[in-house]
């Protein structure tokens, strides 16, 4: 399976405040690139409860390059592969909110969440937060660096598919009864979608493209 495992940490609740990101790429089933960077957002404003969290501050990001900087060395990653995450639906919406931020098109890409996946690969673990998982998987990590949870998500996504028997991204999808979302400069479709709802949402992305 190919996909890119994405993680994101933002100065502050302000979804489009990315002051850290951390990619790890799969191929055929292995991991073969990290990228990890430091970003400097728009606002300087670090939020202490964020900070508290990651650590992150103004002066460790204010001479690392924007967002709008680093992307054109990223955009490839994510054109036409599959994005997975952690809590999908905030790293999909910070990227969604940073894009738009520096009015920079969206890729296409699938994408689907690493909640999501946990849960029906291992419905006996009493919750689903990252530690949780790393924990019950023997995974070390630090928490709340950007590229050491990208990480931990590949390595649920690929342990997932080991236990599923399923290499292929479509195997997975119909093992496990989900479907991936979408993001293309049309729009974008949410993997909670049930597939009627999602098949006709995406005829009416067609239609705009």
């Amino acid at each position: 399976m190919n996909f890119l495992s994405l993680d994101f940490e933002t100065s502050s609740r302000q979804r489009g405040s990315v002051c850290a990101i951390g990619l790890v790429n799969v191929v055929n089933d292995e991991i073969v690139e990290e990228k990890y960077s430091l970003v400097r957002p728009k606002d300087p404003y670090f939020d202490p409860m964020c900070e508290s969290v990651h650590g992150i501050s103004w002066e460790d990001v204010k001479d690392s390059p924007t967002f709008e900087e680093l992307w054109p060395e990223l955009v490839d990653y994510f054109q036409d592969n599959l994005v997975i995450a952690h809590n999908a639906s905030f790293d999909i919406s910070v990227l969604r909110h940073v894009l738009d931020q520096y009015r920079l098109p969206y890729p296409t890409m699938e994408y689907n969440c690493t909640v999501s996946i946990a849960k029906k690969t291992w419905p006996e673990f009493y919750n689903y937060k990252l530690n949780t998982i790393a924990h019950q998987l023997d995974l070390t990590f630090d928490h709340h660096h950007a590229l050491e949870d990208a990480r931990v998500a590949a390595n649920i996504l690929l342990k997932a598919s080991e236990i599923h028997n399923a290499f292929e991204k479509e195997q997975l999808l119909e093992k496990l009864n989900i479907s991936n979302g979408l993001l293309s400069p049309e729009g974008y479709i949410t993997p909670g979608m049930n597939k009627k709802n999602q098949q006709a949402a995406k005829r009416k992305l067609s239609k705009r493209g």
